[in-house]
């Protein structure tokens, strides 16, 4: 439908009328045509509802209309009986695209009509929450607009933010008990059809009494359910949604959820934050490859001592042995319970700083733990080395962008405390290969979860453990198997440069 954007040149440009326009407009779900009257003198209004002000096109524009439908012959009379001021006549669909994006209304006399008055009535703007910044996701750069709960409201603020004709929504509803408004939204030309086909016929296929929460619809979509992992991304930022648009993704909205769901997902999704596309790439890439090595200690370090103190003695340096044997001369407890128990303490410690409100909960977090922490070394319940192994452990799993793969993360340390206490090295060899055969085996909208490192794609993995140049990151990711591969042509900067050096 928009192969009429490819290969168009400005030397070319390939002029629309207002019936194609409206063609192209009708493939989302959000694009309305409303017809007043039923004999010659038919009226049709073409608008984006995610846009417009329902209330006010009815009282205002319709009422109008209504009451001088035998008056209004052309398009020039409209200006006479309609309460708005900026109103323009135009035969260029382009235009009428741009200005129906915009927020603007088409109003034509018949349907076949060639022409249409373009007219700006009030949008939703003022339906915006004052206080609707992102709280979970948070970020120093970059834009802090967030998703609230309201449906129409999210669509108005990702139509205002990512401007494009391309965007098409397409809304289902769910629930046996209470319907709940789905809307899949994708970017026509990009998105591969069969993810979109893939989420829409899942979605009709879930029987559940009420869906009140994206949340609830990600484990519902899911192609396992029986795995700690989230197979999507769910994000409140709406910059992230766009990010994940122009990939090829697809970005799933609910009813009354302030999150929006993403996918196909990869595992590598959830610890790419949007802040690194806002700094320079070589801050960027460091601050994401020191994310990567935080999980990973995060993981790993209760377990390895675990296994150290239990089997592996030799591989302690002679330095460090004796302030370690002198930490714990008078526990009395095994390392795998001396471990459990401080971990225990941490979640603890964070559940509840969660639980709480903002400002108790921050400093039961920092008194709690100084407290517990410094009183459970002098009781000889932990010796100090421990303590502060754990506590750098809590503090690398806060690293993770996504809140879900933060608790994914926290409940993976326990296994491999588990298999260290009774297998050692060996046991943490065993719980890496299950759980990479684990992560080998999920699908995200049938799509690898572990893409681009399964099935291996060079290009793609150095995209995701690294932030590129822009001029090095054109090309979208090859899993998503986009209609549309590349992004950008990067030789465009390249001559503007040529042009300012001469």
């Amino acid at each position: 439908m928009f192969s009429w954007l490819r290969g168009s040149s400005k030397k070319e440009e390939i002029r629309l009328s207002v019936p194609q326009a409206f063609e192209i407009l009708r493939s989302s779900s959000d694009f309305l045509p409303v017809s007043i009257g039923e004999d010659e003198n038919t009226f049709v209004l073409s608008y984006y509802k995610s846009l417009i002000d329902a209330q006010d096109l009815q009282e205002q524009f319709i009422c109008s209309v209504k009451r001088a439908r035998d008056d209004i012959k052309t398009l020039k009379d409209l200006k006479t009986y309609i309460p708005y001021e900026d109103v323009s006549i135009t035969s260029d669909g382009k235009k009428v695209m741009d200005k129906l994006l915009e927020g603007y209304i088409a109003f034509q006399i018949h349907t076949e009509q060639k022409e249409c008055a373009l007219i700006k009535v009030l949008n939703i703007e003022g339906g915006f929450r004052t206080e609707n910044d992102t709280e979970n996701e948070f970020s120093v750069t970059g834009p802090k607009l967030g998703f609230v709960e309201d449906l129409d409201m999210n669509l108005y603020m990702l139509r205002k933010t990512f401007v494009t004709e391309r965007l098409s929504f397409k809304e289902v509803s769910l629930g046996n008990l209470s319907k709940s408004r789905i809307v899949i939204v994708y970017v026509e030309g990009i998105t591969n059809e069969k993810h979109i086909e893939n989420a829409t016929e899942r979605i009709n296929n879930i029987d559940f009494d009420v869906v009140f929460d994206g949340s609830l619809l990600d484990q519902l979509l899911s192609d396992n359910q029986n795995t700690p992992f989230p197979l999507f991304l769910g994000t409140e930022r709406i910059d992230r949604a766009i990010q994940t648009l122009i990939n090829g993704q697809i970005v799933i909205f609910t009813s009354g959820s302030p999150y929006a769901i993403t996918g196909p997902s990869s595992l590598f999704d959830f610890f790419i934050s949007p802040e690194d596309y806002y700094l320079p790439w070589m801050i960027g890439s460091f601050l994401r490859v020191t994310r990567f090595f935080a999980v990973a200690f995060s993981i790993f370090a209760s377990a390895m001592y675990v296994a150290v103190l239990t089997f592996h003695y030799e591989m302690i340096p002679k330095d460090l042995l004796g302030p370690l044997v002198y930490s714990r001369a008078n526990v009395p407890f095994p390392p795998v319970l001396e471990v459990l128990f401080l971990e225990i303490t941490i979640e603890l410690l964070r559940e509840a700083g969660a639980r709480l409100p903002t400002k108790i909960g921050q400093t039961l977090g920092i008194v709690g733990g100084i407290v517990i922490g410094q009183a459970s070394v002098e009781a000889s319940l932990t010796s100090s080395v421990l303590l502060i192994i754990v506590a750098l452990a809590a503090l690398a799993s806060f690293t993770t962008p996504t809140s879900r793969m933060s608790n994914t993360i926290r409940l993976l340390r326990f296994p491999f405390i588990i298999l260290a206490a009774f297998l050692g090295g060996l046991g943490i060899v065993i719980g890496i290969v299950f759980l990479l055969v684990h992560l080998m085996r999920l699908q995200s909208l049938t799509s690898p979860y572990l893409a681009p490192l399964y099935p291996f794609r060079s290009k793609d993995m150095w995209g995701f453990l690294f932030r590129p140049p822009y001029n090095f990151s054109t090309a979208r990711p090859a899993y998503l198997r986009p209609l549309s591969k590349w992004r950008y042509n990067p030789k465009r900067g390249n001559k503007t440069k040529d042009i300012d050096k001469e």
